[in-house]
Parts: structure tokens; C-alpha cells; sequence
């Protein structure tokens, strides 16, 4: 017994009557639907008369059979039949008014039923298709293949036998083909987004769904995999910021000759919502390898930079020297280079170069492999400045910068320090005893005037005194609050240490800048030199 039964049965047990559901199509004998139908007298082979739904009579014990439609689209109608045991008299009215509602709802409810299961039945396809688009997504990475695949399976679903993916590409601010059915993808020309009589521009612009017909919006572009009626569909991607417009789906020439329908149109939609969601992959994809070889790049880059920076023993024996070079980026524009340059003669030299990242970079590779040519070939250290300026002279004048430059020569057995500076501010001799001496800037820096550099003498006291050079990376250095490394702590660190080995003092003073610094963000190229000789 249905539940439909039950309600009917156990209706008949509290009342006496009897309820039954009729089937009566036209031309056609009633037919018992569900429930129990005696006879008024008894007698088996009953049929009511359906009639107009009026009803014969109403509400004896041994009165007539009531009958009534019940609402709904099937022609299906409700029976009260009397008791024929001569029972009481109840008012089979108001029995007809409590159970009409039920037994309609009942029905209702079953026919929703019906039609769900027929739809689920009718959308099999579609359903299966989406899922086939899910593990295609899942297991391609390329946005060409996973478009191609899409494409086949959605044209197959709906009897399409042309289309095509559009992706709009953001630098050209055109939409290009990535799968075409019908067509190779490579032989579709571009389409200019502003394109008036492009239907693919259109929709991709207005960022709704549009079916056109075979004399609209004609478009040379669109001609190879356009038959008849499109539908053109955009593709989306929801974005924090709102709905952002990522290319456009286009279906035609079906293969039933039916128009596109309104399910047509929501099918493609929700896959135009998938296919957005794997440009989107696939862009980051991208970015993300892109960003993965610049940063291998970079850390190859700076390799190579730090291997141009000499060996601090190449000096040996005549000097002791520690130095390190701190760049802001992977690489910068401080550089230090070291010269022998004869018995008992040493040359060093630290650099600047304005601003930092590649560009400075460049200029100071350039700097390292001149200075090193023209050091051997002269012993004045302005000279050898003013032939370096000459070198870098066209570099500097097309990139407007400039270099900053400390370059010393110390012969510990005339106990001579001769140097020039050309704008270098943080160069010191730091004697024996503790005191200091700065080196102070005679020239501007390289590529600002055409003046040759000049050069001074000082004494200097052999294995006894120290020259300090550094960047003003070192002393600008600032903390998360603003406050600034200084040049006296850097100072104060040398001197205090004066009588330790050079390589403890620069790392001393790079673990008070780490530790000044913390978190804050390095902004300039740091570099820092201290020599013994």
C-alpha cells in the first residue's frame, strides 16, 4: 500500500466512507487510482459517474456517491462513497473539504517528484559533462590543452559543430583564440576588444550571454567558426574587487538545426565559470614559474657579482685586510677592488655607485675591470681616478649616474698613505693610539665634473694603523622607528677593537647594524673595508 493508500484507509476506519482517487481521460473509462470504491449497495464492478464534478448528492449514511476534481494538470478526481451498513449520518461537506486539500498536496508533492527525476534524467548529459570538465581541470596545467578538451566535450553535448575560446589577452587588449572547433586555432586572426561589429567584443565587453542569429553582427574575425546561430558566452572570474571579464565562449552551426535555448544558454554559462577559474590557474601558474627563474636569476646574479669582488688575501703578505659587501637587492652598486702593486705597496679602493639594483650593478662591473687595467699602469691615485672616469665617462653620462670613490695607495716601507676622493665621505685612518684621521673628499663624485682628480699624503704607521672605508649604506642604516645606524657607532667599534684582527671587526660591526636594523627594511648597498698594513 502506498502512502497515498494509507491516508485514504485510515480516512475510510474514522468515518465510515469510503475515499478513492479516479483516473478519467477523455474518451476513456475511469480507472481506480488508489483507495477502496464498494458500491452504494454493495455490489462489486462499481464505476462512478465522474460527471461535471458537481457531485450526485451529499451526506447520508445510505445517500449518493460524492465526486469531485482535484486540482492539479492530471485529470485525476476525488470519491466519497457512503457507508452501506446503514451507519449514522455524518456531514460528508466537511469530510469532502478535509480531505480534498490532503489528498491534492499528496499529489502535488508526488508529481514534483516526477518532474525532478525526469529533469535529473533529461540534464544526465550536461551533469556527466560538467564533471568531465572538473577532472580535465584537475589533471592539465596547460590552458591550450585543457580549452581544446572543453571545448570538444561542450560542442558534443549541445550538437554544436563550430566554436571557439576567446582569452583575452591584456597586453594587446585583444581577444585571442587559445581552441577552435571547425578551424585551427592558429589560423583565427585576434579580435580588438573595442571591435564594433565583433559579437564576441560585444559580450566580453557587456559581460552578458547573447544568441545571435545568422544575419547579425557580421564579423570577418569570427567568419571560420560561425554557421548560423551563435551563442556566445562570456567568460568570468569573481574577483574580491567584483566580476572581472576573462574571454568569451562561442557555440554555433548545430547539428539539429534547433536555435540555441535558454538551458543552452545556463549550461554554458556555468562551464564559461569553470573555464575562467582555469585561465586563472593557469595565469598564476605562470606567474609563479616566471617568478620562481627571477629568482633564481637573481640569486645567480648575485653570485657572479660577489665572485667579482676580490679575495682579500690576494694582498698578502704586505696587508691584512677584511672586507664585506652587503647588497640592498640581490645585486648593488657597492664594490671594494684590492691591488698589488709592487714590494711593500698596496692599493685598495672602495665605490658608490648611485642608486642600486641592476643598473647599478652594471656600472660597477665595469668600474671593478677598469679600475683593475688602470691601477697597474700608474701609482698616483688621482691619476688613476681621472683614467677611470674616462672609461665609465659615456656610461655614466647615459644612465645619469655617478660614483662615488676612495682609492689609496700605502707603501708601509716609506710609511706613505697617498689617495683621492672624489666624494666619498666615510674614509678614515684610524692611528695606533685610538685617534682618527677622515680622509676627507677633495673631488666630486665620478660623472659630475670633467676635473680631474687630485691626490694627498699622509704618514702612515706600518702593521700599526688601520684604514676604515665604508658606504653610507652602513651609517644611513635605519631601524622600524627612523633612527639612523651613524657613522660614530661605526667608529666607536673600530677604535674600540683596533688591536683585533680586521676580520673580528668587521663582523662586529655588521652584527651591530643586523641587530640596529632588525626588521626594518635594508634600502642602500652596505660595504665596509678595514685594512692593516
Amino acid at each position: 500500500m502506498t502512502d497515498l493508500g494509507a491516508v485514504l484507509a485510515g480516512f475510510c476506519q474514522a468515518t465510515g466512507w469510503h475515499a478513492s482517487v479516479w483516473s478519467a481521460r477523455p474518451g476513456a473509462a475511469p480507472t481506480l487510482v488508489e483507495g477502496t470504491a464498494p458500491a452504494p449497495d454493495g455490489s462489486t464492478g462499481w464505476t462512478p459517474a465522474l460527471g461535471d464534478g458537481s457531485g450526485e448528492s451529499a451526506g447520508t449514511a445510505n445517500g449518493s456517491v460524492i465526486t469531485t476534481p482535484i486540482p492539479g494538470p492530471r485529470p485525476l478526481w476525488l470519491v466519497l462513497a457512503p457507508p452501506a451498513d446503514g451507519a449514522p449520518a455524518y456531514p460528508a461537506d466537511r469530510f469532502l473539504a478535509f480531505l480534498l486539500p490532503v489528498v491534492s498536496q499528496y499529489l502535488q508533492s508526488g508529481l514534483e517528484v516526477e518532474h525532478a527525476a525526469a529533469e535529473l534524467a533529461e540534464r544526465y548529459e550536461e551533469i556527466n559533462l560538467l564533471y568531465t570538465i572538473t577532472e580535465i581541470l584537475g589533471r592539465t596545467v596547460s590552458l591550450e590543452e585543457a580549452a581544446a578538451r572543453i571545448l570538444k566535450e561542450v560542442s558534443e553535448t549541445v550538437g554544436a559543430r563550430r566554436g571557439s575560446i576567446l582569452v583575452h589577452d591584456r597586453v594587446t587588449d585583444t581577444l585571442q583564440t587559445v581552441a577552435a572547433l571547425g578551424v585551427m586555432a592558429s589560423e583565427v586572426p585576434p579580435i580588438a576588444v573595442e571591435d564594433d561589429c565583433s559579437v564576441s567584443a560585444h559580450v566580453f565587453r557587456e559581460q552578458r550571454a547573447c544568441i545571435t542569429g545568422n544575419d547579425e553582427g557580421e564579423c570577418e574575425a569570427e567568419r571560420p567558426y560561425r554557421r548560423g546561430t551563435m551563442l556566445s558566452v562570456p567568460i568570468m572570474w569573481t574577483a574580491p574587487t567584483g566580476a572581472e571579464p576573462l574571454g568569451v565562449v562561442n557555440l554555433s552551426d548545430r547539428s539539429s538545426g534547433q536555435p540555441f535555448t535558454a538551458g543552452d544558454q545556463k549550461l554554458i554559462t556555468a562551464i564559461a565559470t569553470q573555464i575562467g577559474t582555469a585561465i586563472q590557474n593557469a595565469r598564476l601558474v605562470r606567474a609563479s614559474l616566471s617568478q620562481q627563474r627571477l629568482v633564481r636569476e637573481l640569486e645567480l646574479a648575485h653570485d657572479l657579482q660577489m665572485r667579482l669582488l676580490p679575495r682579500t688575501e690576494v694582498v698578502a703578505p704586505y696587508a691584512e685586510v677584511a672586507a664585506r659587501v652587503a647588497p640592498a637587492e640581490s645585486v648593488g652598486g657597492d664594490f671594494y677592488n684590492l691591488f698589488r702593486l709592487g714590494p711593500g705597496r698596496t692599493g685598495v679602493m672602495i665605490g658608490d655607485v648611485s642608486n642600486h639594483g641592476y643598473r647599478a650593478a652594471l656600472i660597477m662591473a665595469l668600474a671593478m675591470s677598469a679600475s683593475a687595467i688602470h691601477a697597474q699602469s700608474t701609482y698616483d691615485p688621482g691619476d688613476m681616478l681621472g683614467a677611470l672616469f674616462g672609461t665609465l665617462r659615456e656610461e655614466l653620462s647615459t644612465t645619469e649616474m655617478f660614483i662615488s670613490a676612495f682609492y689609496a695607495i700605502i707603501d708601509r716601507d716609506r710609511g706613505a698613505l697617498r689617495y683621492a676622493n672624489t666624494g666619498h665621505p666615510h674614509a678614515f685612518q684610524v692611528h695606533a693610539a685610538g685617534s682618527l684621521g677622515r680622509l676627507a673628499a677633495m673631488d666630486p663624485p665620478l660623472g659630475m665634473v670633467d676635473t680631474p682628480p687630485s691626490a694627498q699624503s699622509r704618514p702612515w704607521a706600518a702593521n700599526r694603523d688601520l684604514l676604515v672605508l665604508f658606504t653610507d649604506g652602513v651609517s644611513d642604516a635605519r631601524n622600524r622607528y627612523g633612527l639612523r645606524f651613524g657613522e660614530e657607532r661605526v667608529l666607536d667599534t673600530v677604535v674600540r677593537l683596533r688591536d683585533e684582527p680586521v676580520s673580528a671587526i668587521v663582523d662586529q660591526v655588521f652584527a651591530d647594524l643586523a641587530e640596529h636594523v632588525g626588521d626594518a627594511v635594508q634600502r642602500d648597498d652596505a660595504a665596509l673595508i678595514v685594512l692593516r698594513s
